[in-house]
């Protein structure tokens, strides 16, 4: 796979550029450096003197166009004038996407906090209230440059890349290729009966993107804003057995009906929803097999066994997709 010169950069990406960087939009670093959970951009904690320390975020190249980054800049600052909990970027001299270099970044401030009580249920209610207001402004317009997620753009391509490109062995190509055909025919059966409302999302809900600090929280990273059906910000709360689910969906459900309405039928695509993001993630994964960051990061990826496990996986949600979703009122 080539490996052009601006992905090169962006793989090779050191503590000095990113401190010059910072320097450049006119702050004084104090040399301290620390380097974020983060794998599809670089995102580094930088110290400034005598100020609070910044989170700067370097953008994979080609992944997100410069109107791309800067719609979702503009989704969290107005959900931030609407004064809901998101961490939107800086703006310096009314600029939120910077760049240097082959670079582009972002600045944004700082949020410390601890992840949130998934079985505390005034935890759930306040996610409730919050993941409805931002559906509420998402509802009003639609993001012009991200896309939508759909059966196309997270199973197909999906599907097609990692079979056009190789990555699954010659003997499970066959199990693979009819497993995932079925899976997508059905998936995509059932979207369209649904024919769910799609809305801006944040797009990767789930307890990793929560920082609980003072009793509220905050909602971060919306780097996967995109079109979609509300209930995609919301079932990656749920966890345990069915009993635990409904009553997780029934908590988090009756506090989002107080700010947007729901529409129940889209409970019938978590379990599509879940299928998508499992054949995403192994494209995602594959797409980025050239970045060195992956290979260090996700050494069980690309072999016999988690493609073994991968295709059992999906059987599993064969499974699954025929049981009776999960309910609510």
């Amino acid at each position: 796979m080539h490996v052009s010169k601006q992905a090169t950069s962006f793989y090779d990406l050191g503590p000095e550029q990113v401190l010059q960087a910072v320097e450049s939009l006119g702050f004084a670093c104090d040399g301290h450096q620390l380097a974020l959970n983060s794998y599809e951009n670089r995102v580094y904690q930088v110290g400034i003197e005598d100020g609070e320390a910044v989170v700067a975020k370097f953008y994979r190249p080609k992944r997100w166009s410069d109107a791309a980054i800067l719609e979702e800049h503009a989704f969290t600052l107005e959900l931030e004038a609407l004064e809901i909990p998101v961490v939107p970027p800086l703006l310096i001299d009314g600029d939120s996407l910077f760049h240097f270099g082959t670079h582009r970044f972002s600045l944004y401030p700082l949020k410390a906090g601890r992840a949130p009580d998934l079985e505390c249920k005034e935890h759930l209610e306040q996610l409730g209230r919050f993941i409805a207001r931002i559906h509420a402004l998402g509802a009003t317009a639609d993001f012009e440059h991200r896309p939508q997620l759909n059966v196309q753009t997270f199973g197909d391509d999906s599907y097609e890349f990692l079979m056009e490109n190789g990555f699954i062995p010659p003997e499970l190509e066959k199990a693979y290729e009819t497993l995932a055909e079925d899976l997508l025919d059905a998936v995509e059966q059932i979207f369209d009966a649904i024919k769910p409302q799609y809305i801006r999302l944040h797009g990767d809900g789930h307890p990793g993107n929560i920082l609980w600090k003072h009793n509220a929280p905050y909602i971060l990273d919306f780097d996967d804003a995109r079109m979609g059906p509300a209930i995609q910000d919301l079932w990656m709360f749920l966890s345990g057995d069915r009993n635990q689910m409904m009553a997780t969906l029934d908590t988090l459900l009756t506090a989002y009906s107080q700010f947007h309405d729901f529409d129940a039928r889209e409970l019938m695509l978590i379990e599509p929803l879940r299928t998508l993001r499992m054949m995403h993630h192994a494209a995602w994964l594959a797409r980025r097999w050239d970045d060195p960051a992956f290979k260090r990061a996700f050494p069980w990826f690309n072999t016999q066994q988690y493609w073994e496990d991968h295709i059992l996986t999906l059987k599993e949600q064969a499974s699954a997709m025929q049981e009776e979703p999960l309910q609510w009122q």
